[in-house]
This record gives structure tokens, sequence and C-alpha cells, in this order.
């Protein structure tokens, strides 16, 4: 295994919870919600809180919300209250390929690279060729060393917006960029998979979260 080096709009529903603000779900958009929170109209993005209420995640169909430190899923289809039950956890399956390793595809800052599962990684590494197809900008990003097999390179710490693995998806992810083109593959490395709880069956490798 390669080692990391380095270091809709219209639709309302309501959540209700005790000793919590009420809150109506008003519409879903990527990345963001409009929530009313005790009858304050209020957008939130990925990441943000207000009174209490912080948007964990937005997707087309559902909003993770956490509240008093509980996280609570709502869904187009549904309503959630006092009642509400847990989520089943998400769960994703990477077959082991013929080199004894797990790659699958990601989603990072919404763009689709490959990616292989790296548990010896402490960060997210990816090479500037990967780095350029999803966008990153490097002249805005923290200039670092990192140890190589070819001895020393050039590097550049930053944080990623998201990084999604089949659904399960992580904010504000650290990640290096290595300058050439090793690695080869974007390591998903511990600032990612320390967020999802991995298993290792027979070749197969399980992603787990409950959402």
């Amino acid at each position: 295994m390669i080692r990391a080096l380095l270091l809709l709009l219209g639709m309302h529903y309501t959540i209700s919870t005790n000793a919590a603000p009420q809150i109506d779900l008003e519409g879903l958009m990527p990345n963001a919600a409009i929530l009313l929170i005790d009858g304050e109209r209020k957008m939130l993005k990925e990441g943000q809180t207000h009174k209490g209420v912080t948007l964990v995640s937005a997707y087309t169909n559902t909003a993770t919300l956490e509240v008093d430190g509980q996280q609570m899923v709502l869904g187009l289809s549904r309503k959630v209250g006092t009642n509400y039950q847990p989520p089943a956890p998400q769960l994703v399956t990477i077959q082991r390929d013929n080199m004894l390793q797990y790659r699958t595809n990601a989603q990072i800052n919404g763009r689709q690279l490959e990616v292989l599962v790296d548990t010896g990684a402490n960060i997210v590494a990816m090479n500037e060729s990967h780095a350029r197809r999803i966008g990153l900008n490097l002249e805005q990003a923290t200039p670092a060393r990192v140890e190589t097999a070819s001895g020393m390179a050039k590097a550049w710490s930053l944080n990623l917006r998201s990084v999604n693995v089949g659904g399960i998806k992580v904010n504000n992810v650290p990640a290096t960029v290595i300058e050439g083109e090793f690695p080869n593959y974007v390591l998903l490395g511990m600032t990612y998979l320390r967020h999802v709880k991995m298993e290792e069956n027979q070749g197969v490798m399980t992603l787990s979260r409950t959402q």
C-alpha cells in the first residue's frame, strides 16, 4: 500500500424536538437549505449554524441537521419530529483489485477523481494534475515540503471543500498537493477516513457512517 507523505423550493416539512427551536425545511439546493427557524427564514450553507441549528449536509432529497448535538435527517417525503428514529448507516463497499488495493471514485469539490484508500496516509494527498482537474488554486495554498520515495518534494497544504465517496460526504478536509505526478492516484487518507467506520473482510472493504 502506498503510504502518504506528510505530515426544492415549495416543499415544507417540520422538525420539532424537546427544548429545541421550531424548524421548518422550506427548500433544498446543492450544499444549502432554506430553513424557517422560530419563524425566521434563513438560508444555511453546509457547516453554517443559526440559533443552534447546524446544516451538516444538503442533497437533492435530504438534509441533515444538528440540534443540541444530535443529528437528524429530513427527507423530502417524510416528517421528522419527536418520534424521529436514526437512519440506517450509509454503506459503501469497495472490492480489492488484482494489485491488492482498494480503489474507487470520489467527488472532490464536486469533481470526480479516482482515489486509493490508504489507511497509512495521515492526510488526503494528490499530485498537481489532480489539483488542476478539480480547479484548486495553489497560489492560495500554504507552501510545504514532503518526503517521497525520491526525496524531498515541494508541496502545498490546503482544505478541500468536500470529499464524497458513495454518498458519504465530509466537508473541509485537509489535504496536500505534491509537485509533479506523484502519487498516481489521489490517496484517500485519514483526514477523510477518520470520519467513517472501516471494515475489511475477504477482499471487500466497507465504509459506513450514520448520516
